[in-house]
């Protein structure tokens, strides 16, 4: 079975994110505080709160980091107000852009994200005007290296048939990782199903896949869409961006 792996761009991401743990820790602690409002602070109970801990560990957040967390969140339950918004749009040369945002203030989100897009030459969209070249799938990504860095010898065939049995949709082997798709509604299932083995997973979160990629070839079409890429990656209010430029 195979796929289109983004491995290459997770790498990079992960880069980008090494030197900005503030911004990315800042992300995920929005989505453990409405998790728990949402849920309560008992990851047992609380499917929600168990993948967004799931995404923590990807990004090496801390175990007591994560625990402080969920322990100011439950604290402050009455007093978390953030909504979640999304934004589509273009950016050059027709590239679709989603943006996933929670926020306590849509205005100024709303702006921000307005301004990110035409400093990158690019425009927001309606709802809908880029959404349905997106599948929403479950998306698991576990490193070759790690597994070696972890002892952990488990052959390809043996992590495919933990991920399919559990409910996973697709599986393929790359050079350096391998990538799991669920449906959304499985993913949480899956992914603990490869925890279970002590399976180390870079990326384990559900996502919006591109059903196709575009290349860009001018030089200022890649300039001014990773202009706009670099300012959405430096607001707090946003969550995640997706696009279908092969990077």
């Amino acid at each position: 079975m195979s796929g289109h792996s983004k491995f290459a761009n997770i790498k990079h991401k992960k880069e980008k994110n090494d030197a900005k743990k503030g911004k990315i820790f800042t992300v995920i602690g929005r989505e453990i505080a409405v998790a728990v409002k949402e849920g309560g602070a008992d990851p047992e109970n609380n499917s929600k709160l168990r993948d967004v801990i799931a995404k923590a560990k990807a990004n090496n957040m801390p175990n007591d980091t994560i625990e402080r967390g969920i322990k100011k969140a439950a604290g402050d339950a009455n007093n978390v107000n953030y909504e979640t918004v999304t934004y589509e749009g273009y950016g050059p040369s027709g590239i679709a852009i989603i943006v996933k945002a929670l926020t306590d203030n849509k205005n100024r989100t709303a702006s921000n994200v307005r301004n990110a897009f035409t400093k990158g030459s690019g425009s927001v969209g309606t709802q809908g005007c880029v959404s349905y070249m997106f599948d929403e799938k479950g998306q698991i990504i576990i490193s070759k290296e790690e597994l070696e860095d972890n002892d952990i010898n488990m052959e390809a065939d043996d992590i495919m048939m933990i991920a399919l049995d559990a409910g996973a949709e697709d599986f393929s082997e790359e050079e350096d990782s391998y990538e799991i798709i669920t449906a959304p509604e499985d993913f949480s299932a899956v992914r603990e199903a490869l925890e279970a083995e002590k399976l180390p997973m870079i990326e384990a979160e559900v996502t919006m896949i591109p059903q196709n990629y575009v290349i860009l070839t001018d030089e200022n079409d890649i300039k001014q869409l990773n202009r706009t890429l670099d300012l959405l990656d430096e607001d707090d209010d946003v969550q995640d961006v997706y696009h279908n430029w092969d990077e």
